[in-house]
């Protein structure tokens, strides 16, 4: 008996006084104070929580900010990339109402750790295309120079170009090239790949969130959980910036020379190491499974915690005991029972009024939220003149710093003033109602379109309408160009012409990035202040003034973004407080599922088709297939 309850006594982390035996041979108890420990079984499950939840929205964001990256590797249009992003939900879509509510019977943290394997998995299968394919074959018409390494003066506008819109050096061989234009199918591994993930995902946030409501105080959970997603908010800031450092290195850094490259990351053929972040992604995913492998099935409720601060060591033995016929009594049920009992817990939630209202408003916010964050980058590339790198480097260190503390503060507010249902539906509605009329100043905000000639203005510099372009002129008559070329080059009078061909130059010099064309007829029409009709490789930038506005639509953004935050935490916690206590579990996974599947799934895809149709000048692939867009229509756009 002694040995028994030093033993019960030191795994409760309790001082004692050494026992002491009586004449009768009883022994004398001595009331126990238990020590209060910073690290209890809670606190390690939320803090291993949070890792898992740093480490899926990193890997969520690297996939965002690398879908613009992806698209112009694979040479795939918005909506299938949209597709590929959407696959996320799919793999979700797949197991989570099961695992919702067949997991909650189960191991949690064991399962939520063979999530984490799984999604580190998925991220590394997503990588895997890039080793597979050859190196990266951008369109331009200066690979015919770069086979011979020159810097002697050649005429682009005597170059036949009518073929194709790929570079020379391909033309030799073009059976083997359109066979090896298979591997731009390899896109389909980026979709099982995130799909996969999609799948590991499932698990965290329906067991992981209703594991911590069971064990937590009911006046500590919206903290708990507010610190979760607040914590969990790192990731997206981490991703971005990742994506930003990727996109800035060329995707076969270390394999090509860098110095023969003639794009500029602000370049719409740029494809920047896309790869590379989900590497890093899968490595953190599994490192996050590691924590829960080694914590238990159950935890003791804090209440009861509190209660047992002095205790004897009988009422211990017999709380052991009790636990122990309680895991007795979980014997594994029959299926048609199971199966039966998952049917009419769906039923008790989806006739809750209040659940399926919320259900229904969460949708349509979720809608424009994945739609507008998959293609924000390639917005802000579009609109503002930004490269890719600097568009994922603003979202990260302004909008999402200014999510997580707005996160947090809902889950303060929400403990401080003790808000029921009622109360926080009322703070959650205001707060989305003060972000979306912040959202509709947007459209103050944008920019003009590049100004290209052929395209957007005649070669005179006038605006022309979408249905008039002509990409000819008096002064690119005489060229053999091919229309279907993009290889932009901008002059002194701050047009961009498609390629140099098209603005009819004669000559040019220099090499790679510092290649100059000269003597370009198309400069003449317009002229220049300088009297030069040289241009260089790449677009003209965009006005000081479209400058100014990133700056504006920046700090609009970081404003609605934090209003948006703070209703999000008192919005989240309506949902479990409106269902009953055992569907909590099932509550969660069916919201995530349904955001999932009716939103999630098909957004980024219709938006992907509505950008598509703003595209102006499609790229030029293997083989002659279209290609990812090159430039888009602001204003349509916008």
């Amino acid at each position: 008996m002694t040995a028994e309850t030093d033993s019960n006594v030191n795994h409760s982390n309790l001082e004692v006084e050494p026992t002491q035996p009586l004449e009768d041979g009883a022994i004398k108890q001595v009331p126990v104070k238990k020590k209060t420990s910073c690290c209890t079984g809670l606190k390690v499950f939320l803090v291993a929580l949070s890792f898992s939840y740093l480490c899926k929205t990193l890997s969520g964001t690297v996939m965002k900010s690398s879908i613009t990256q992806i698209e112009r590797r694979f040479d795939i249009p918005s909506s299938v990339a949209g597709l590929i992003d959407g696959s996320f939900e799919m793999g979700n879509l797949l197991v989570l109402a099961f695992v919702s509510y067949f997991g909650a019977k189960f191991h949690r943290p064991k399962i939520i750790a063979l999530g984490c394997c799984i999604m580190s998995a998925g991220s590394i299968l997503t990588a895997m295309p890039h080793f597979f394919m050859g190196y990266y074959k951008y369109e331009t018409a200066s690979h015919a120079v770069l086979s011979v390494n020159s810097t002697s003066s050649l005429s682009p506008c005597s170059v036949d170009q009518n073929v194709t819109g790929v570079s020379e050096t391909l033309s030799d061989h073009p059976d083997s090239d359109c066979v090896k234009a298979a591997s731009s199918y390899m896109w389909i591994y980026v979709l099982l790949g995130n799909m996969l993930r999609g799948v590991g995902e499932s698990p965290i946030t329906p067991l992981g969130i209703s594991y911590l409501d069971d064990f937590a105080k009911e006046e500590d959970a919206p903290l708990y959980i507010a610190c979760l997603h607040t914590i969990a908010m790192i990731g997206p800031i981490i991703g971005y910036l990742l994506g930003s450092l990727c996109a800035s290195l060329y995707v076969d850094i270390g394999f090509v020379d860098l110095g023969s490259i003639t794009m500029t990351p602000k370049d719409s053929r740029w494809v920047g190491a896309w790869w590379l972040g989900f590497i890093i992604a899968g490595i953190t995913n599994l490192i996050a499974a590691i924590p829960f492998c080694f914590l238990p099935k159950s935890l003791k409720k804090q209440e009861e915690e509190n209660n047992d601060k002095i205790s004897s060591d009988l009422s211990k033995i017999k709380g052991d005991q009790s636990r122990h016929h309680e895991s007795e009594n979980h014997q594994p049920m029959k299926w048609s029972v199971t199966s039966k009992g998952f049917f009419l817990s769906l039923k008790r939630v989806l006739t809750n009024r209040m659940y399926v209202t919320f259900l229904c408003c969460s949708m349509l916010q979720y809608s424009s939220f994945v739609g507008y964050l998959t293609y924000k980058p390639k917005y802000m590339e579009q609109q503002y003149g930004q490269s890719a790198s600097k568009s994922n480097f603003l979202t990260g260190v302004t909008a999402l710093p200014a999510v997580s503390i707005g996160i947090f503060l809902g889950g303060l507010i929400m403990k401080k003033y003790k808000m029921g249902m009622i109360g926080a539906t009322k703070f959650g509605f205001w707060m989305s109602l003060m972000a979306f009329l912040i959202t509709l100043s947007y459209f103050f905000v944008g920019c003009e379109n590049h100004v290209v000639a052929g395209l957007t203005v005649s070669y005179d510099g006038k605006p022309v309408a979408r249905h008039e372009t002509t990409l000819f002129s008096v002064c690119n008559s005489d060229c053999k160009c091919a229309t279907n070329q993009w290889d932009p080059v901008c002059g002194d009078n701050g047009i961009t012409y498609m390629s140099a061909c098209l603005a009819g130059c004669k000559a040019s010099t220099g090499h790679g990035k510092n290649k100059v064309y000269h003597n370009c007829s198309c400069m003449e029409i317009t002229g220049s202040q300088s009297g030069n009709t040289s241009v260089i490789l790449g677009q003209c930038p965009k006005s000081d003034d479209c400058s100014r506005k990133l700056i504006y639509y920046t700090v609009l953004q970081v404003i609605s973004a934090f209003f948006y935050a703070l209703g999000g935490t008192p919005l989240y916690m309506v949902m479990f407080r409106c269902v009953h206590p055992e569907l909590k579990s099932l509550a969660v996974g069916l919201y995530t599922l349904i955001m999932r599947a009716l939103a999630g799934i098909p957004a980024p895809i219709y938006f992907g088709a509505l950008i598509d149709r703003m595209c102006l000048k499609w790229g030029n692939g293997s083989c002659g297939h279209q290609g990812a867009c090159r430039i888009y229509d602001s204003d349509a756009y916008r």
